[in-house]
């Protein structure tokens, strides 16, 4: 991309490195909070929905300084990760990625639960009436039909964590190679007198991506549809 250095392509890099990482860990806990929400039957459930849905309405900003003060080096989160594990979130990339799991938590959870109401329970019945355990349905029968449901939604959280902004600035500020992510660094751009036309092409490369998410997000859910036999 014309007009594009080092530092840009960095910015476009880390923005793909701090994405996959929240992905690969909202995953498997949006899995079992899907789950939860389509099958469980537990007090305060709708309690738990909202908590969990909360980053998509709440202004971003507000959800990055709620994470400054939990996951801060003197918030209660971020003390004892730093004294524990030696792993530090305020003001460094990983606290980029945790602002970005966090914010695209409510589209990866959403995905899988709607594949999950979509398999027909018959079919976990019929492999319970032949002695299969509760586990062994969900490794051969539910699992395989909600896999295209989990990579729609992981691939939301993935575009989701791509264009993440508002949480992530408030939260661990705009460090050129620390935490300058790609949305980061078009802000920036945007600041120096001359510099629209590298905020365009970062603006391009951000479209581009967005747009390939999206549209593998889609193929994918309607894979999904098909599998259940909903499409």
């Amino acid at each position: 991309m014309e007009g594009l250095g080092p530092e840009e392509w960095q910015a476009v890099w880390l923005s793909v490195r701090v994405a996959a990482t929240a992905t690969l860990f909202s995953v498997p806990l949006g899995l079992l909070a899907a789950l939860a929400l389509a099958r469980g039957r537990f007090p305060g459930r709708w309690a738990f929905n909202i908590l969990v849905h909360l980053p998509l309405i709440m202004p971003p900003v507000v959800t990055g300084y709620l994470l400054l003060l939990a996951f801060g080096r003197k918030g209660p989160l971020g003390a004892f990760f730093d004294e524990v594990f030696g792993l530090v979130f305020a003001f460094r990339w990983t606290g980029a990625a945790l602002a970005a799991g966090v914010m695209g938590f409510p589209l990866v959870v959403r995905a899988i639960r709607l594949a999950i109401e979509a398999v027909d329970p018959r079919l976990e019945e019929a492999a319970a009436t032949l002695g299969a355990s509760r586990w062994r349905i969900f490794a051969t029968v539910t699992l395989p039909m909600i896999l295209p449901g989990i990579l729609a939604g992981a691939v939301l959280g993935f575009a989701k964590g791509l264009g993440e902004f508002g949480a992530t600035i408030t939260f661990v500020s705009n460090i050129p190679g620390q935490t300058r992510t790609l949305p980061l660094a078009i802000d920036a751009a945007l600041d120096v007198p001359g510099a629209e036309p590298l905020a365009l092409s970062l603006a391009v490369v951000s479209v581009v991506l967005a747009a390939a998410a999206l549209g593998l997000s889609e193929w994918l859910a309607r894979r999904s549809l098909k599998k259940t036999g909903a499409l």
